[in-house]
């Protein structure tokens, strides 16, 4: 279509009636909305058009805040119609930037954030704005929660379409697993409920196909007993042989121990001694489910393997996990590799420990995920999310807040991530960046990517939702 000319006013539809007939489209769809609509000069302009990853700085064409599902379906119609570029944003956090995209129409789905939840019958109907942590701690007063990611601002909608790998991932599996049903808007502008009867193949590739083919606007979602609860972090020294005997601790732990173990230098955290801040440690996040005296008998194979730098592991409600991770939730420029492995070797940990300790970054984290438990015993082709013998997921990150020194911790993710790139099994869709359709592929390995883009001809033949992990028609 030709280029919309966007005025400089509040009163947006009023400002662009008198244009072309492309802006007099504009304005007519503008009205329509039960949302609100921010553009280019608005006072909030920066604000609204802005994500998580602040490597990007996107200038989209306007920032569409939707009220509900007919304002999500107005607009897929009206960006279809007149051949505009759309991109979504639940809680903004895409790693790849695709949260907005320069010249495009960014629906932001942030005030979706309805929340239902039925106890007796273990449900929770969500809107895809609502951030995890909001949701865990609503439930939690049922003593009930859902398996999310690690970081309570991340919104619904990205992460339950890429999978959820977090906190409840080894006793409840991925939130994938936990999806009942789901309202979607197709690319023809249409509300559909989809599950495992309605649109079964569709209902597969919503689980961890990443939104490539339609705008979920609501969710429901099975719930857990997570009324008993160990979390916290024990530091250990960062050493090749302490990471190896955790990673096989891990391993053999029950199912209720879900361990996020991450080579970082210590912060200054006050359940650490002040002589080992800033000290290279490999710092094992924990999260027990189930009875406290059982966790602390599965914590104790952690706490022999060597005198601790540090410990705060103790009886907490479930959402208070998200403390730990809640610098990590903050704007920031952030640059990072992630791979599944079946087994890590020794050289690869040595690299690990060298690249924390000479990293410039602000932020440098290297998690090595011990997954396995409920997520392992879903069948492969279950879902669109394949990996699921994966024993370890690696995830390195260095993230800054000067957008100067992108490049310098670019190089550094790409350097951690070749330690380990031969061994990789795959990677998870939703810790990619711009990394290339190879790097799609590993996402989606063999018979899952056929079964992609047969689904993506059915239902986007046009590729009207492209700006994701794309699986081109």
């Amino acid at each position: 279509m030709t280029a919309l000319v966007v005025a400089d006013h509040r009163d947006a539809p009023a400002s662009i009636a008198a244009g072309r007939p492309a802006e007099r489209a504009f304005a007519r769809y503008l009205a329509g909305l039960n949302g609100h609509v921010v553009l280019p000069g608005f006072p909030t302009w920066d604000q609204a058009r802005r994500s998580w990853n602040l490597r990007y700085d996107p200038q989209p064409l306007a920032v569409v805040r939707a009220a509900d599902a007919t304002d999500v379906a107005a607009t897929v119609r009206f960006a279809r119609e007149h051949d505009v570029p759309l991109t979504v944003r639940s809680g903004g956090h895409s790693l790849a930037g695709y949260s907005g995209e320069d010249g495009a129409l960014l629906l932001d789905l942030g005030n979706l954030r309805s929340l239902d939840i039925d106890p007796a019958a273990r449900l929770a109907t969500a809107g895809p704005g609502l951030r995890a942590g909001e949701y865990s701690a609503a439930a939690v007063s049922h003593g009930l929660g859902t398996s999310f990611g690690d970081t309570g601002t991340v919104g619904l909608g990205g992460l339950i379409t890429g999978g959820g790998i977090g906190w409840l991932t080894r006793a409840y599996g991925m939130t994938i697993d936990s999806l009942v049903n789901a309202d979607v808007v197709t690319a023809d502008g249409e509300i559909r409920t989809i599950d495992a009867t309605h649109e079964p193949e569709l209902f597969w590739g919503l689980r961890g196909g990443g939104g490539n083919f339609g705008i979920a606007t609501s969710f429901t979602l099975r719930l857990h007993p997570v009324d008993r609860f160990l979390g916290g972090a024990i530091a250990l020294p960062a050493r090749v042989d302490v990471v190896r005997a955790l990673l096989e601790v891990a391993d053999a732990a029950p199912e209720g121990l879900t361990l996020i173990p991450t080579l970082m230098r210590i912060p200054p955290l006050p359940f650490v001694p002040a002589e080992h801040h800033g000290a290279p440690s490999l710092v094992v996040l924990v999260a027990w489910v189930g009875g406290l005296e059982a966790g602390q008998r599965a914590l104790a194979p952690i706490r022999a393997i060597a005198p601790a730098m540090g410990d705060m592991v103790a009886p907490m409600p479930y959402p208070a996990i998200y403390s730990l991770t809640e610098e990590a939730g903050k704007p920031i420029t952030d640059a990072s590799r992630s791979a599944f492995l079946d087994d890590l070797d020794d050289a690869a940990i040595a690299g690990f420990i060298e690249g924390i300790e000479t990293s410039s970054a602000e932020m440098t984290l290297i998690q090595m995920r011990v997954l396995g438990g409920a997520m392992g015993r879903v069948a492969p082709d279950a879902t669109a999310f394949a990996h699921r013998s994966a024993r370890i997921m690696t995830v390195m990150i260095a993230a800054s807040a000067d957008a100067a020194a992108v490049p310098v911790n670019e190089a550094w993710a790409v350097r951690m991530h070749d330690l380990v790139a031969p061994r990789s099994t795959g990677v998870y869709a939703n810790f990619l960046h711009r990394e290339g359709t190879g790097r799609i592929r590993h996402a989606y390995p063999g018979a899952t990517y056929d079964r992609l883009v047969a689904l993506k001809r059915a239902w986007d033949p046009t590729n009207m939702f492209r700006f994701n992990q794309n699986i081109a028609p």
